[in-house]
C-alpha cells in the first residue's frame, strides 16, 4: 500500500471524515479512489450465449479499485448494485479469468437467471457502471503445487471455476496433462465454445471433451470416465456444476479423497414428510415447516433475509438458529447445537426449529 493510501486509511482520517467515512468523499471526486472500500467499473460486456428463448450468458470485465486484492482461480466475489434507486442488492459470482493480483481486471461470467435481479441487470448493464465489490473468497481452488494430471469436470454453468483454473495452468505454461470434460444442453448454449475448440486443437497437453447427452453424448458414469481416464478416481478432479451432475460425480468417486466438488444449484429439497413448526424469532412469527430451506421458509413467510448464492457458499446468508434440528441440504450432515450459526440457504429443519430472524 502506497503512502498515500495509509494515510488514506489511517483512523485519524477516518475520524475526521465521519459519520461518512473517507471513502464517500473519495467516491464523490472519482469512483475509482478508495482507501478501504472495494469498488469496479464495468469496462466490456460480452454475450457468450444468446439463444433465443434462453437467458443469455454473458462476460463481465472489471476494473476495480486499488483496495481488491486480487484472487486465486476457482474463486468468487459479490457484486452489488443498486437499480431504480432501490437499496443495494448483492449476489455472488465466479470469477473466470485467470489468477489475478491487486488492482488487476478480472471477468465474471453469468447467466441472467429469469428469477436474478443482479444477473439480469449485469448482462444488460452499460460500459462505465460502477458496481459494489468484496474481495475473492473461496476455497475451490488449486494447489500451489499443481499435480502432473488434473481432471476438471462441468456442467452448465459451473464451468466459469474450471475454466478460471484452465487458463491459469494455460498461463503458467502448466506442463502437466489436464482433462477437461463439460455438459452442456446444446453446442449453441456451450459457453466459451470457441476458446475451448482453439484449446482443444494446441494439443498443449490438454484433452477437451464437451458434451451435449440430450444429442447422444454418453451420460457421466463410473464406466465411460474409466474409459476416458483409466484409474480417474486417483486422479485430482474438480467438479462444479448443477446438483444431479455433482451427486453422479460423487457416486463415481465413492470414497476417493481426490475430489473436490461446488454446487452451482443447491439441490432441491423434498418436502413430502415436513413436521413441525418454524419460528423466526426476531420477526415474531410463526409457520408450519414445509421442509424447505429456512431461506426459502423465510422468504414465503414474507421476511427478506440477506442471501448472495443460494448455494452454500459466500456465507452472506448465516443466521443464528436457536434450537432445533437442521440438516445440510448439500452434506446430509444434521445438527441440533442451540445457539449455532447455520446457513440457511442450505439448511433444511428437521421438525421443531427457531432461528434468528
Amino acid at each position: 500500500m502506497s503512502i498515500v493510501q495509509n494515510l488514506l486509511a489511517s483512523r485519524a482520517l477516518e475520524a475526521l471524515a465521519s459519520p461518512h467515512g473517507v471513502d464517500r468523499y473519495l467516491e464523490l471526486v472519482n469512483p475509482m479512489w478508495a482507501a478501504r472500500e472495494v469498488r469496479a467499473r464495468i469496462v466490456d460486456v460480452h454475450r457468450e450465449v444468446d439463444v433465443a428463448g434462453h437467458p443469455p450468458v454473458a462476460t463481465i470485465t472489471l476494473q476495480p479499485t486499488s483496495t481488491w486484492q486480487g484472487h486465486r482461480a476457482g474463486q468468487h466475489v459479490q457484486l452489488g448494485v443498486e437499480i431504480d434507486g432501490a437499496r443495494r442488492t448483492t449476489r455472488v459470482f465466479t470469477v473466470s479469468s485467470p489468477d489475478s493480483r491487486q488492482g488487476d481486471r478480472f471477468t465474471v461470467t453469468m447467466r441472467a437467471n429469469p428469477d436474478g435481479l443482479v444477473s439480469r441487470h449485469l448482462v444488460e448493464a452499460e460500459v462505465g457502471t460502477m458496481v459494489h465489490l468484496s474481495q475473492a473468497q473461496g476455497e475451490f481452488t488449486l494447489p500451489d503445487q499443481v499435480p502432473d494430471h488434473v481432471l476438471f469436470i462441468s456442467g452448465g454453468s459451473g464451468i466459469t471455476p474450471v475454466m478460471s483454473m484452465l487458463r491459469s495452468l494455460q498461463r503458467r505454461t502448466h506442463r502437466g496433462r489436464v482433462t477437461f470434460v463439460h455438459y452442456a444442453q446444446s453446442p449453441e448454449h456451450q459457453i466459451f465454445a470457441d476458446e475451448l475448440a482453439e484449446i482443444a486443437r494446441s494439443g498443449y497437453g490438454i484433452d477437451v471433451h464437451l458434451l451435449h447427452p440430450e444429442l447422444g453424448d454418453p451420460a457421466l458414469s463410473p464406466a465411460w470416465l474409466e474409459r476416458l481416464v483409466p484409474g480417474y478416481r486417483d486422479v485430482p478432479t474438480w467438479a462444479c456444476g448443477p446438483a444431479p451432475l455433482i451427486d453422479a460425480v460423487q457416486k463415481a468417486y465413492a470414497d476417493s479423497d481426490a475430489l473436490q466438488v461446488e454446487y452451482f444449484k443447491a439441490p432441491v429439497v423434498s418436502t413430502g414428510a415436513a413436521e413441525g413448526d418454524v419460528t423466526f424469532t426476531r420477526a415474531g412469527s410463526t409457520a408450519a415447516n414445509t421442509g424447505a430451506t429456512l431461506l426459502e421458509q423465510a422468504e414465503a413467510a414474507g421476511l427478506k433475509p440477506e442471501f448472495g448464492c443460494r448455494m452454500g457458499i459466500c456465507f452472506s446468508c448465516t443466521a443464528t438458529k436457536k434450537e432445533g434440528t437442521v440438516t445440510n441440504v448439500l452434506t446430509g450432515e444434521t445438527s441440533s447445537l442451540p445457539d449455532e450459526d447455520i446457513r440457511i440457504c442450505v439448511s433444511s429443519p428437521q421438525g421443531d426449529c427457531a432461528v434468528d430472524l
